[in-house]
């Protein structure tokens, strides 16, 4: 029986993800260059925008933020573009692990592609964040680490010096083998438990300064309106 309510909490998660996916596609219009996030909620809805591109034609261009998103549009016909050739997007939209109330700052990265989902999300006029009701946090590090990207080389000591910003614990992601999981730069990342931050911008200029790091998965000052899919329906957040 508990499997079951477990299934039917998995399977009502994965209808409010779709539900917030379905609505953010309708930011996109016929000749815009698009980001498209990574991760669960994300694959629905580059899923929602293929359905767009097959039935209604819709000419777009899109710049995933990992391979994997890459492959998915691809298989969708959604035709990839650059930077070289679209230096800056109409619109990005993305999920998150959590976002704060009120200045809607986020933590990102637990599909492991924030440094790319940075770049196109501050690259976007519109960054548009689409999560469940889940993710809605009073503080950011209730629930989710903020993972920290790193260069391989001398991993450990970067390890230590993220110690000392506050964390509870650092812990390298891996995979199932043990070995470090790399992200799709080649960089490892280091999950750091904060519980609460009191001060993210002053965390996020902390970790940014240790020698080592290449990004965090505090996202701050970017998000132009989150999409929240709820038992209550649908609710947008507003910068």
């Amino acid at each position: 029986m508990a499997d079951l309510s477990a299934q039917d909490a998995a399977a009502r998660v994965a209808e409010l993800k779709r539900e917030a996916a379905t609505h953010a596609i309708a930011y996109i219009e016929d000749g815009m260059a698009v980001g498209l996030g990574t991760g669960s909620t994300a694959k629905f809805m580059i899923d929602a925008l293929g359905e767009r591109v097959r039935r209604e034609g819709l000419k777009i261009r899109a710049i995933p933020t990992s391979e994997a998103s890459a492959a998915q549009a691809q298989s969708l016909n959604i035709p990839i573009t650059n930077f070289a050739d679209d230096p800056y997007l109409d619109v990005a939209i993305d999920g998150a692990d959590e976002v704060q109330t009120g200045s809607l700052f986020l933590i990102k990265g637990r599909g492991g592609a924030l440094l790319r989902e940075k770049i196109v999300a501050v690259s976007a006029r519109k960054f548009i964040v689409i999560v469940d009701e889940s993710k809605i946090v009073a503080d950011l590090g209730t629930h989710m680490p903020v993972p920290v990207e790193i260069i391989p080389w001398g991993w450990e000591r970067v390890e230590n010096l993220l110690r000392q910003t506050g964390a509870k614990s650092c812990t390298p992601r891996r995979n199932e083998d043990g070995s470090l999981y790399m992200t799709d730069n080649h960089n490892i990342i280091i999950d750091c438990d904060y519980e609460r931050i009191e001060n993210p911008r002053g965390l996020a200029d902390r970790i940014i300064s240790i020698t080592g790091v290449v990004d965090h998965g505090l996202f701050l000052d970017i998000t132009t309106e989150v999409l929240v899919a709820g038992g209550s329906g649908l609710q947008r957040l507003k910068s």
